[in-house]
């Protein structure tokens, strides 16, 4: 009998699974396999947050392979090595993997690649499994990749996207493979209080839903703060417990300017990996320098400090930052004006801010996070590197109501709409009182700070 293995890395689902539908279509039975890779835990890069949600992937992932006669093999160890020794035990013919864009997992698959060939085994690599246009299926006339958005989008949204794939009937897995036992949260600590489920089967529950009740009204409610309008689907698209192609698919079908507008958010997911992809250094270099010099960590430790536990002084940035802690997730706007405050009004490098989110964002996603901190900091792909989001203007337009902030910053419960997002106008008797802490530098300093450094 043939045997294949399916290795799941960043795609934890059975719905629209192309590596899982060539390996059961290509052989008698198959070890759908897990590695949790120790390179990663070493990098640094297994947040508590994350490893919560991928324990609930992974549970989820074994129920619905056991519902379809099968199982799920997990491992931990080098990834190279945990994979050529399930292939060894099931006496495989062939892996099948999603590609990844990072360095390390390119590193990775040419390592496995080498090591299979040796055992006289096939490695197969699938493209659109974590992406809905592979990095490189759509590229400029004079480049390898695009470097700004909006001619990536034109190229992106005309480009044929394969159909979906249903998920299988049935998986049959050979006997005589071990597996180590599947992880929970029990074991683990550090976690947001507010952190969401994980798995396919609550992704596709919460997708059903904003499909039903939410996309509609995308367009005009997905920079509403208080309003918590957008698909929170992040995290599941990180982990695959959903599927982008399927996604876009979808929404298409849904039609209107919200789905319009949600497909976008999609292609700016796509787009990052095509950047990172041909630039993987961009991970932790700059895309382009703008000659900043930052300033020392140790001169700006009170002000990261204020900015990581949300006592900025500035209402909005902190009760961005105290969702971020809780929730180990963060409405798009405030990570956009959280981003700004720290790069440019604080003028601290966005490495700083791009490590803290990795450290709790349960949808921390290499390409999308750094890339997303380097286009705020100005160092990326935004067209306006030079630009300053000043969070009081923001806030009275994304927050008029002072709902967000009120939310999140309960010191500010009971000060007026009219001050919510000033509390500094208030008189001395009364801003005390409150237990909040002033600006940590005004804005026209923070601005003088930044332009001066930008040479402007």
């Amino acid at each position: 009998m043939s045997v294949s293995v399916v290795l799941f890395t960043s795609d934890l689902r059975l719905h629209d699974h192309p590596p899982l539908r060539a390996a059961l279509d290509g052989t008698d039975t198959t070890v759908p396999l897990f590695v949790r890779d120790t390179a990663v835990d070493a990098a640094g890069f297994a947040a508590p947050n994350r490893l919560a949600f991928l324990a609930d992937c992974l549970r989820d992932l074994d129920a619905g392979l056991r519902e379809r006669g099968g199982r799920l093999v997990l491992r931990q160890g080098d990834l190279v090595d945990q994979v050529c020794r399930v292939v060894t035990e099931a006496d495989a013919d062939e892996v099948h993997i999603a590609s990844d864009v990072s360095a390390h997992a390119r590193r990775r698959e040419e390592r496995l690649r080498r090591a299979l060939e040796a055992e006289g085994v096939r490695l197969h690599v699938h493209d659109t499994v974590t992406t809905a246009v592979a990095p490189g299926a759509v590229t400029p006339a004079s480049s390898d990749h695009f470097a700004v958005f909006t001619p990536y989008l034109r190229r992106w949204a005309d480009h044929r996207m394969r159909d979906p794939l249903g998920a299988p009937r049935a998986v049959r897995v050979p006997d005589g493979v071990g597996s180590e036992p599947l992880p929970g949260r029990s074991a683990l600590s550090g976690l947001s209080e507010g952190l969401a489920a994980g798995g396919e089967k609550e992704g596709r529950r919460r997708l059903t839903a904003w499909l039903r009740d939410g996309v509609a009204a995308y367009a005009d409610r997905h920079d509403d703060l208080a309003g918590d309008a957008t698909s929170r689907l992040s995290p599941h698209l990180h982990f695959g417990t959903l599927s982008p192609v399927e996604l876009v698919h979808r929404a298409r079908r849904a039609g209107g300017a919200g789905a319009e507008a949600f497909v976008r958010q999609l292609a700016w997911r796509d787009f990052h990996r095509q950047v990172l992809a041909a630039r993987p250094a961009a991970a932790t270099a700059d895309y382009r320098t703008r000659g900043d010099r930052w300033r020392p960590e140790r001169e700006a430790e009170r002000d990261i400090a204020a900015w990581r536990e949300g006592r900025t002084g500035y209402p909005i940035v902190d009760a961005a930052m105290r969702q971020l802690r809780h929730e180990g997730w963060m409405h798009n706007r405030g990570r956009l004006l959280t981003a700004s405050f720290l790069t440019k009004t604080l003028y601290v490098d966005w490495r700083v801010g791009a490590r803290h989110f990795l450290d709790l964002l349960v949808d921390g996603d290499l390409a999308n996070n750094q890339l997303n901190w380097q286009w705020v900091a100005g160092t990326g792909t935004d067209t306006r590197p030079n630009r300053v989001l000043n969070p009081v203007l923001q806030a009275k337009r994304y927050d008029p109501e002072g709902r967000y902030v009120r939310r999140w910053v309960p010191e500010l419960a009971d000060v007026p709409r009219a001050m919510v997002h000033e509390p500094w106008r208030l008189g001395g008797d009364d801003r005390a009182a409150l237990g909040y802490p002033a600006p940590v530098v005004e804005l026209a300093e923070g601005l003088d700070r930044f332009k001066r450094a930008r040479g402007r």
